[in-house]
């Protein structure tokens, strides 16, 4: 268990010393790489699903998305490699997928807006543990659960309203969503059977 935790904890410093890498890279570059990210509904776009995350506006928006990529993944990473790993990829891929969807810009806007950035990630982060704590019960996962409202809440709420342009607020919304839902899928893991009961019993 604690090497599987150890690991967890590995892929997330990996990931996030990668976007420092390419931060710097598309710094060189002018930010240039900036064009693979996620456009939403355009066949291009698609590709910023799995691009997105790991390009930025510049050092100041990586910065203010590795402070809580690092404390809130970190308690999603400590559950092990495979529920790092699995949360994750689901927030990528299915918040980004909503996100291409339902996305700016919006047909009646005449904005050329991509997406970027590693918040769906920090977003869906947040709305996985506060979600568990709902579904898992136990005393450590609901602690778990108000800490992560207590800190980060009042900057996640502000984070899901339309307060500049430039803002993903929908990328935000996508993200915590996708982190909800991936908990709720995960129910029946999360929650520890009773005593007399059934693993498989429904929550």
């Amino acid at each position: 268990m604690f090497w599987d935790r150890m690991s967890g904890l590995s892929l997330l410093l990996a990931f996030v010393a990668i976007l420092w890498v390419v931060e710097v890279v598309n710094l060189i570059l002018g930010h240039r790489l900036n064009v693979y990210g996620l456009v939403p509904r355009t066949i291009e776009g698609l590709r910023g699903i799995p691009l997105s995350p790991l390009l930025h506006g510049g050092f100041g928006h990586l910065i203010s998305n590795t402070f809580p990529l690092l404390i809130l993944g970190g308690l999603v990473a400590v559950r092990g490699q495979a529920n790092f790993v699995g949360v994750t990829l689901f927030i990528v891929f299915v918040g980004g997928l909503a996100l291409w969807v339902v996305g700016r810009p919006w047909p009646w806007d005449d904005q050329n807006l991509t997406h970027v950035g590693a918040s769906g990630p920090v977003f869906g982060y947040f709305g996985y543990l506060v979600a568990r704590g709902w579904y898992e019960r136990s005393i450590l996962a609901i602690l778990v659960a108000v800490a992560v409202a207590v800190v980060f809440g009042s900057g996640i709420l502000l984070g899901l309203l339309p307060t500049a342009p430039y803002i993903s607020w929908e990328g935000h919304l996508c993200g915590l969503v996708a982190g909800a839902f991936i908990a709720r899928l995960t129910r029946n893991r999360l929650r520890r059977p009773r005593t007399g009961q059934a693993s498989g019993s429904k929550a």
